[in-house]
């Protein structure tokens, strides 16, 4: 039987290059199965991962080594000039000194030229290399910054080379899957139809010859073939099964170990580069601190050399030109004494000229102030008049005919009554409100006793940004009263923070610095105006008006800080407002605020230099930050900084500026209170102090050790949480 065509057909061994009969069909290749598809596609997957780690890690080494490329070059440079400045300036120092002696020879007052010429020069040698360290750190900075923008590019161009070759996967995968659909249906249904015709053919023949013994043996052949197939299938699922399992396993593994060992390389490598800038930053503060000092004694030594041959000449000379100098002398000094006196005279009529035209100017002002008031207030109250008229008569309207001719009978003369106070109105409610603030004050006064009394705490009157303008409500009607007559404006005392000079803000230098209160783009700088306004607050309750601002170590973002709070605190026109940068160590607040060259605030603590000539207000801007608010910057780092803050002369300087300038808030930007004991040092000049904290930085155990060394006597006005992690700025819109 089995020779017969059909079995012949069903049982051929076909090849690829056999010639098919006119009725046969070649059968289809078997499928890929599940498993194998998902194995192939977790291999796949799995180098590409491997792949983009590869390129991942050899990006950010290609930018590390150009990183420490950039900062040795850098370091090269500045060791470089350092060293060819410090040899220029020895030679021209041994110059300037040659110069001085021959001059100080020929005369004294050729001398003191020479002297103060050479002091200039130091001085803008100082300021050209100071310059040129910014520069090549700038440099530096760009060069680093440039990388870094290329190695995130290029990550960037492979990543969508990834995405795209995904995607082209995909497609492929999904082209090849409905492929396989297709041929899998023409399969079921040519199998389908072949069985159908194999049933009817076997029917016919089983009629034909006993199908039924043909059909029993052909069901127990078939149903121990079934047998046999499926626990050879099962057996091969299983065994394919472990297969997946364990080369799974160790595939995850295999790179769990490798993130583990990429995870510690990175913690070593920051930990030893860590440990390589602060040797190079100690080692630099060494070599300064020592180059510091050497030309200090330097200096102290050549200038106790001169004063003593200054002294010797002088003792010599004096006996040979005694008279000479005595007579030349009186009339020096009785010139002197003339010209001083002119001088003096000169000064006092400007200064009382310039006083006379400020005042006429301020009386000026507030007359043309006051009678805008008037104006307003009348308005307002005519318009109330008119409004109360309006409803009367809609009220007599509604009441009848009869009622409405006797409301328009009685309301004539109100309305007439009316007009005479409206035009007194408009001096008159300014008097009445000068002559409501003594009530006031002593009501507000009483406040605090009734408090006190009741044992509740008095909540402090906030400050404003405006004074509150109140509606006057419609005068009774009574007869006009005589306006009184404004009093002669008082001479009123000059303004000190009108001679301080200004500087110029960008609005792009400050978002650039993260200045979010100047622009106040980004919804964060609501956080800064809630401080703002808690700190007044608490100073307000307690009389205090000077804060220092520092954090347990370095990098937290005091400065970010003090100059946010500052510009916010700017906006306060009844608050005028100080920072000053007394971080010595790395000074930085005239960087954020595009500040070129503002000299040493250690000369100034000195008393070597004016506060006016080193102060400066915030001039006009389009940020609209106002104007009453002063900063004391500085670009000189301070060897000795903790002893110049304890420095009696400091103590006096800050206490000069206080009551020269009255600032209603006095800021003072300190270094780090654990890297240095400057905080601990200037802790009796401030009343209260706010600590930054750096989110991921700043430990638990930091933070317990800045408040055991401030000790329970500081008070600690609060702590500002910054570089907080997960915080949505969405929650700050409204």
């Amino acid at each position: 039987m089995i020779d017969r065509p059909k079995f012949r057909r069903k049982n051929r061994k076909y090849d690829d290059d056999m010639p098919l009969a006119a009725d046969e069909v070649r059968p289809v290749a078997p499928l890929e199965t599940r498993s194998e598809r998902l194995a192939r596609r977790r291999a796949e997957e799995e180098a590409d991962a491997q792949l983009q780690t590869q390129q991942e890690a050899e990006a950010a080494r290609a930018a590390e080594e150009a990183e420490r490329a950039a900062e040795e070059e850098a370091r090269r440079a500045a060791e470089e000039a350092a060293r060819k400045a410090a040899e220029e300036k020895a030679r021209q120092e041994r110059e300037a000194a040659a110069a001085a002696e021959e001059a100080a020879r020929e005369e004294r007052e050729a001398a003191a030229a020479a002297e103060r010429q050479a002091r200039a020069d130091a001085e803008r040698r100082a300021e050209a290399e100071r310059q040129a360290a910014e520069k090549r750190r700038a440099e530096a900075q760009a060069r680093a910054e440039a990388a870094a923008r290329k190695a995130e590019e290029e990550a960037k161009r492979r990543a969508e080379a990834e995405r795209r070759a995904a995607e082209k996967r995909k497609a492929e995968e999904a082209e090849r899957r409905k492929a396989e659909e297709e041929a899998r249906r023409k399969a079921e249904e040519k199998a389908r139809l072949k069985a159908e015709e194999e049933a009817r053919r076997k029917a016919e023949e089983e009629a034909r010859r006993k199908a039924e013994e043909e059909a029993r043996r052909k069901a127990e052949e078939e149903a121990r073939r079934k047998a046999e197939e499926e626990a050879r299938r099962k057996a091969e699922e299983k065994a394919r099964r472990k297969a997946e399992e364990e080369a799974r396993r160790k595939a995850e593994e295999e790179a769990r170990r490798k993130a583990e060992e990429e995870a510690r390389r990175k913690a070593e490598e920051e930990a030893r580069r860590k440990a390589e800038e602060e040797a190079r930053r100690k080692a630099e503060e060494e070599a300064r601190r020592k180059a510091e000092e050497e030309a200090r004694r330097k200096a102290e030594e050549e200038a106790r050399r001169k004063a003593e041959e200054e002294a010797r000449r002088k003792a010599e000379e004096e006996a040979r030109r005694k008279a000479e100098e005595e007579a030349r002398r009186k009339a020096e000094e009785e010139e002197r004494a003339r010209k001083k006196a002119e001088a003096k005279a000169r000064a006092e009529a400007e200064a009382r000229k310039r006083e006379i035209e400020k005042a006429a100017r301020k009386a000026r002002q507030e007359a043309e102030r006051l009678e805008a008031e008037a104006a307003k207030i009348a308005a307002a109250v005519a318009k109330s008049d008119e409004e109360a008229a309006k409803r009367d008569a809609e009220d007599a309207a509604r009441n009848g005919t009869s009622d409405a001719e006797q409301a328009a009978d009685t309301t004539e003369p109100q309305v007439s009554a009316q007009d005479a106070p409206a035009e007194d109105n408009k001096v008159t409610p300014t008097a009445k409100a000068d002559a409501n603030k003594p009530a006031q004050a002593e009501a507000s006064a009483d406040k605090p006793a009734d408090n006190r009394k009741t044992g509740k705490r008095a909540r402090p009157v906030p400050l404003t940004l405006f004074d509150p303008v109140t509606e006057p409500a419609p005068a009774p009607l009574r007869p006009a009263q005589p306006a009184p007559q404004p009093e002669p404006a008082t001479q009123t005392k000059p303004d000190p923070w009108s001679d301080l000079g200004e500087f110029t803000v960008e609005e792009r230098h400050l978002d650039y610095h993260r200045i979010i209160t100047a622009a106040r783009n980004d919804p964060a700088h609501t956080a800064f105006d809630v401080l703002r306004t808690r700190l007044l607050q608490a100073l307000s309750d307690n009389g205090w008006r000077r804060v220092a601002i520092t954090s347990p170590s370095k990098d937290c973002g005091k400065t970010f800080t003090a100059a946010n709070l500052a510009i916010s605190l700017s906006r306060q026109e009844n608050c005028r407002t100080l920072l000053l940068d007394c971080d010595m160590r790395r000074p930085s607040l005239h960087r954020v605020m595009g500040v070129p060259a503002p000299g040493a605030i250690g000369d100034m603590l000195r008393g070597h230099v004016d506060p006016r000539e080193h102060l400066l207000r915030m001039g006009q801007n389009s940020v609209h930050a106002g104007r009453n608010i002063a900063f004391g910057f500085n670009a000189m780092i301070e060897p000795y900084a903790s002893e110049l803050l304890q420095d009696p002369r400091a103590v006096q300087m800050l206490d000069r500026i206080e009551d020269m300038y009255e600032p209603d808030v006095m800021l003072f930007d300190l270094p780090p209170a654990l890297f240095y004991d400057d905080v601990i040092a200037f802790r009796p000049q401030f009343d209260g102090v706010l600590l930054v904290i750096g989110g991921g930085l700043t430990t638990e155990k930091e933070v317990r050790e800045v408040e055991r060394r401030l000790g329970d006597q500081t008070p600690l006005l609060g702590m500002v949480l910054n570089k907080a992690e997960g915080t949505e700025h969405n929650k700050y819109r409204y």
